[in-house]
């Protein structure tokens, strides 16, 4: 690696990165090189899975499309630009850019965790209420949901972001707001599922009952959000965002329609014609 570094008046140069840490510098990037291009992959399966093919065009899936949009601009810029932050130790790209960047930062931070309050919201009522659900939960009102919530990232984004004064209490109350709150409903919200579906679970031959694939989408999206969680408390802060590759690896792994979409993207039938309409529930679930 490059010596980089800069000559001011008095000829004095000024180390950016050193030589010794040549190799760990090396390695550090490939690391960073290959999580974000494994990031920016996985999500865009994601993405094109659920806006090509028709059968995926649900309420659910249009905020996991959505929680796939922050995760993908995770991978092809905060990933990157924050790696190369901790491995440098400085900042090469300037004041503005600089600004671009946090503001960036935090809509994609905000908007993802508001994707999983609403997911968790859409949860509870397919399992607590499964008979009204479709009624209770449209595409119009999830694609309302979903504008409101970027809307409100970025605008609270901007207030953050030009807003210079800072004091204990301020922070704190960011905190709240960012993330202990919504963190706080989220968690709640899901051991509200857990509980009704373990009821539901006892009761077998009830017409209210909720079906096992709902169970089973509660569940995986609640590993989501755990493994969110999980990675939200790393001490080390840029490796919080490496959490955006795991989504779709959890969805890899719980839905069936998704490896079986993947299998056809990356197999290009879906330049075939009438692509859009092929099935991925097989089992009629």
């Amino acid at each position: 690696m490059l010596n980089w570094g800069a000559t001011n008046t008095d000829n004095e140069t000024i180390q950016y990165c050193f030589p010794n840490n040549d190799l760990s510098c090396t390695k550090n990037f490939i690391f960073i090189s290959l999580a974000s291009v494994f990031t920016v992959f996985l999500n865009l399966l994601v993405i094109i899975s659920i806006s090509h093919f028709k059968q995926l065009h649900t309420p659910t899936n249009l905020l996991i499309l959505s929680l796939a949009v922050a995760d993908l601009i995770v991978g092809l810029i905060v990933i990157p630009l924050m790696g190369i932050r901790f491995i440098e130790s400085c900042w090469y790209f300037g004041e503005t850019f600089c600004s671009l960047f946090l503001f960036t930062v935090f809509v994609v931070v905000s908007a993802s965790l508001g994707n999983l309050v609403f997911i968790s919201v859409d949860r509870y009522i397919a399992v607590s209420d499964p008979l009204r659900y479709t009624v209770r939960v449209t595409t119009d009102k999830v694609v309302f949901c979903i504008i409101i919530n970027w809307l409100c990232s970025s605008i609270y984004s901007v207030i953050i972001l030009y807003n210079t004064y800072r004091d204990t209490r301020q922070v704190l109350w960011r905190l709240f707001i960012t993330f202990v709150a919504p963190s706080s409903l989220i968690m709640s919200i899901y051991v509200k599922i857990f509980c009704v579906a373990k009821y539901q679970a006892k009761v077998v031959n009830s017409a209210t009952g909720v079906s096992r694939s709902q169970r089973k989408a509660a569940k995986t999206l609640g590993i989501v959000v755990m493994v969110y969680f999980m990675f939200e408390f790393n001490v080390t802060c840029w490796i919080v965002y490496m959490n955006s590759c795991m989504n779709p690896l959890i969805y890899a792994l719980f839905y069936k329609w998704f490896r079986k979409s993947a299998k056809h993207i990356l197999t290009l039938k879906i330049f075939k014609p009438s692509s859009e309409y092929f099935s991925l529930f097989p089992e009629g679930k």
